[in-house]
């Protein structure tokens, strides 16, 4: 990293950039077509600053397919080596797979119930602690600003009906009993956060929660609950744990989410998880950030580098109830490759088998079965198919390059 500083080390600002390009081809799709492609991923730039030494700064943004969305930008006050005061748009402390920086990812894309229900980079305002294994981080946050879609739907909003912005508590907490070791270490984790709806949403007092099944690749969003109306707040909850050994990593959370609702509705509860285990295979080895509470790049066994070979089941439940919202359940088996050439570029392949339930329609608009005159239904009362026959089943290969400088 190349880091330009004044002569009297008061001031200091780096780069930093980000391209990956990716691939996927669909194979066995059952009732729906999906089609192959290629994208750029993600491209990034950034600009980061520390000043006055207590004080930081960063811009970042996303050009990735000539869209510009806008990632980090916050001021941050670091008045000793445990502490931190942030105000801005950047990532609510949720979910240490969400939190992870894409960069360091172990597969292409994270984990269903990730996606779904981790709230990811909001305006806000956030502090942190760090004393010895504990780990504290709490925020109010408000409106999604990222990209231009959200930010036209909340000033429509405000200007036309005068609606309140909404807001957000999160909090979380992290015991690491091995923080002193840099080559084992263990991690225990729990997060909440009580949400109000924001109105970057396009129904007013509305939530919804959608992903994308493994892949950006694949437009198609199979797992949709639509827009939830009539939403007084929500509350997320979550836990996680992870461990290391040297070159041997596992790591898994589980993430629910209870929708309570005005005007005597009942609430509506989805829940999801996911476990992963990996390993450098030749000699490389895991590194822990403990002031973060995550994992970062791994160190390489080789002059050539280093491959890691991962495994990941992960799972995901938008049925609340049969008379309720049904977005459709999916779970997906997930093997990866990674070539660590160096601390710059990095290969990765990823092979997945995705497996959707029936009520996985996407909003009412995609097959998941056939009726009983043989032609194909988006209707999950109306499919035929037995237990475990219905839904939208197919197997991907991905691959991604990526350079980081």
């Amino acid at each position: 990293m190349l880091v330009f500083e004044s002569k009297d080390q008061n001031y200091r600002v780096w780069y930093d950039a980000r391209v990956q390009f990716d691939g996927a081809v669909f194979l066995n799709e059952t009732y729906n077509q999906i089609g192959n492609g290629v994208s750029i991923r993600r491209a990034r730039y950034a600009m980061k600053t520390l000043f006055e030494k207590h004080w930081y700064a960063e811009i970042d943004l996303d050009f990735a397919n000539s869209q510009m969305e806008l990632k980090d930008a916050y001021l941050m006050y670091l008045p000793d080596d445990n502490l931190f005061i942030k105000a801005g748009n950047f990532k609510e402390g949720f979910s240490m797979e969400s939190t992870t920086t894409s960069r360091y990812l172990t597969f292409m894309e994270r984990p269903m119930v990730v996606s779904a229900f981790a709230p990811s980079r909001h305006l806000g305002l956030a502090a942190g602690y760090k004393y010895n294994a504990l780990l504290a981080i709490a925020g109010i946050h408000f409106q999604d600003i990222g990209g231009l879609e959200e930010r036209i739907v909340s000033t429509d909003n405000n200007k036309d009906f005068g609606v309140d912005e909404g807001y957000s508590y999160t909090g979380k907490a992290v015991f690491m009993p091995f923080y002193k070791s840099l080559r084992y270490g263990l991690h225990f984790g729990a997060a909440a956060s009580y949400r109000t709806p924001t109105t970057e949403n396009e129904t007013i007092g509305g939530i919804r929660y959608s992903t994308r099944s493994l892949t950006s690749i694949n437009r198609k969003k199979f797992l949709d609950t639509d827009y939830i109306p009539n939403v007084d707040h929500t509350l997320l909850s979550g836990f996680e744990m992870a461990g290391y050994y040297q070159n041997f990593r596992v790591q898994g959370e589980y993430i629910h989410a209870t929708v309570s609702r005005k005007a005597g509705l009942p609430e509506e509860k989805f829940a999801g998880f996911y476990v992963m285990g990996s390993w450098m295979l030749f000699g490389g080895n895991y590194r822990y950030n403990t002031q973060e509470g995550e994992f970062t790049q791994p160190g390489r066994g080789r002059t050539w580098g280093d491959l890691e070979l991962a495994v990941r089941y992960d799972y995901i439940d938008l049925n609340s109830r049969a008379d309720g919202i049904m977005g459709g359940a999916g779970e997906g088996y997930t093997a990866g490759l990674n070539y660590h050439v160096n601390n710059n570029v990095k290969f990765m392949l990823n092979y997945a088998w995705i497996n959707h339930d029936r009520y996985a329609n996407g909003k009412g608009k995609l097959f998941v079965g056939t009726d009983e005159t043989g032609k194909l239904t988006t209707d999950p009362r109306k499919v035929t198919e037995t237990a475990g026959g219905a839904g939208n089943d197919y197997h991907m290969f991905s691959l991604r390059i990526e350079v980081d400088f």
